[in-house]
């Protein structure tokens, strides 16, 4: 590890992948620890990028110097530009061929990626983290840390707030539990809390493999991107819209059908559909579910463990670490948890290099995002709603204030203006 100083980021997902690439960037050794043996976390379910308000937050992430993985997402992009029920502009990445990309891609920057390392303690004077420990009982020292563990899982909570364990793409009884790192350092966490009063809310969408759909659909599939099918009557189920964790999606479109995006795999816009009423759309007839493996009665819950931060996205209470993705509050998406996370990996490395953290600039979207969305944390707003730059109040509030931009060139005018073009660098 040679005598650099060291930062360690817990977790692999989209957020811990930014943060580890942005604290290399400033200059520290990147340690990145992810607990299963793939790195994206629910990223390997998704696909969707640069639709609605995240066009913006990507373009203002690349143009502070922080975007490889944005530009990773574009060259893996198997389709650009596609309009439907609650987007536009959207891309879709290829699912199966963006983690290992992002694996080159962290090697280039010389992240150390430890993958099957689960953090089960940390070592702590009470403010200052010193070290993490493994369930191998290995303890890594670090100057600073980021916790991007997430908020899905672990299994007992799927149970208590969802409809049990479905086997979901973070896959707990092969890897363990998800552990926070801020829980156990000694933070009182929250948890989200929906319309109906229940905590948490259940992950939007389940995947289907291509070779499952009749022959003629997966081909028109392949060639549009996305493919809208009426579900019957019957099988229109509005009450689910209410579960989504993705509330921005919560239209009648996706009650009255379902939406296929081609992203490699099929990603179905639905937190779950019993097999058997699937099967009844035609073209689906001989469908199966690749994630959750149980996608007819489930999927994975999210947001019940919160963790209190600042603008910075310091954890409260502790000097030396931070946040990032969802453990920030109810942020939906890779890009928000991008932005988070390369804002929280540069800060780790400054406070690691004995610096003052920095905050976004406010007339930027992305610093509009994490500033609004720090100060409604803890509230029943903040509690109760979820927030992304795609939609529902935030991206209200960005087209409000004029920070809603889809051309390159006036982003980069507003960064200038900001001064802040390659703050990242």
């Amino acid at each position: 590890m040679g005598n650099r100083v060291r930062v360690l980021v817990a977790g692999g997902g989209w957020a811990g992948c930014a943060a580890a690439l942005a604290a290399a960037r400033a200059g520290v050794q990147a340690v990145m620890c992810e607990r299963t043996d793939m790195l994206l976390g629910t990223g390997l379910a998704g696909g969707i990028m640069r639709n609605n308000g995240r066009w913006t937050a990507a373009e203002e992430i690349i143009a502070l110097g922080g975007g490889e993985l944005f530009l990773c997402c574009d060259e893996n992009a198997l389709h650009r530009n596609l309009d439907f029920p609650g987007h536009r502009h959207a891309s879709l990445y290829n699912v199966i061929s963006l983690e290992p990309a992002v694996r080159r891609l962290l090697a280039r920057a010389g992240v150390e990626v430890r993958l099957e390392t689960r953090i089960v303690g940390v070592i702590s004077d009470g403010r200052h983290l010193e070290a993490v420990r493994t369930h191998e009982g290995e303890e890594l020292e670090a100057a600073a840390f980021v916790d991007a563990t997430g908020t899905a899982g672990p299994m007992g909570n799927c149970h208590r707030y969802g409809n049990g364990c479905v086997m979901c793409m973070l896959r707990c009884p092969a890897f363990g539990p998800r552990v926070s790192v801020s829980a156990l350092a000694g933070v009182g966490e929250l948890a989200a809390v929906k319309r109906a009063g229940h905590l948490g809310a259940m992950s939007g969408s389940c995947k289907l493999p291509k070779a499952s759909l009749a022959p003629e659909l997966a081909q028109r599939l392949s060639r549009e991107g996305v493919v809208r099918l009426p579900l019957p009557e019957p099988l229109a189920a509005r009450s689910k819209l209410g579960l989504k964790a993705c509330q921005q999606y919560a239209l009648p479109e996706y009650a009255e059908s379902v939406i296929l995006l081609d992203t490699g795999d099929v990603k179905l816009m639905s937190p779950y559909l019993a097999l058997d009423d699937l099967r009844r759309i035609p073209g689906l007839e001989n469908a199966v579910y690749t994630d959750p493996k149980a996608g007819g009665r489930g999927n994975s819950v999210r947001f019940t463990a919160l963790t209190p931060h600042g603008p910075e996205l310091r954890v409260e209470g502790r000097e030396n670490l931070f946040c990032a993705g969802e453990k920030c509050g109810v942020l939906v998406g890779h890009t928000e948890a991008i932005v988070t996370g390369t804002l929280a990996g540069h800060n780790a490395a400054r406070v690691a290099q004995a610096r003052a953290p920095v905050t976004l600039p406010p007339q930027l979207a992305v610093g509009d995002f994490v500033a609004y969305t720090t100060r409604v944390f803890g509230t029943p707003t903040g509690q109760s709603q979820s927030f992304t730059f795609a939609g529902s109040t935030y991206f209200e509030r960005m087209q409000a204030n004029g920070l809603y931009l889809t051309d390159p060139e006036d982003i980069a005018g507003r960064i200038r203006a900001a001064r802040a073009h390659g703050l990242f660098t």
